[in-house]
């Protein structure tokens, strides 16, 4: 599952890519925001992301787009 986060004043977008579904996800996500901790996310690779939950702009969750090539019309 691909969380992509946009902080506030960062020019691009922190994209994990994370083996948990998208309710667990969303989940970690209120929590942090709810308590203005950290959101901790562990990637696929196990390398944690911390993001300040007082910095997040936006999240998406999604499935991404992977294993296309070529271009998409």
């Amino acid at each position: 599952m691909e969380v992509k986060i946009g902080i506030q004043q960062a020019p691009r977008e922190l994209i994990v890519d994370v083996d948990l579904d998208a309710d667990a996800v969303e989940k970690a996500i209120s929590e942090a925001l709810a308590s203005e901790g950290l959101v901790s996310l562990t990637d696929t690779k196990g390398r944690r992301v911390l993001v300040p939950s007082q910095r997040i702009a936006f999240v998406e969750v999604g499935t991404g787009a992977a294993g296309q090539v070529g271009f998409r019309s």
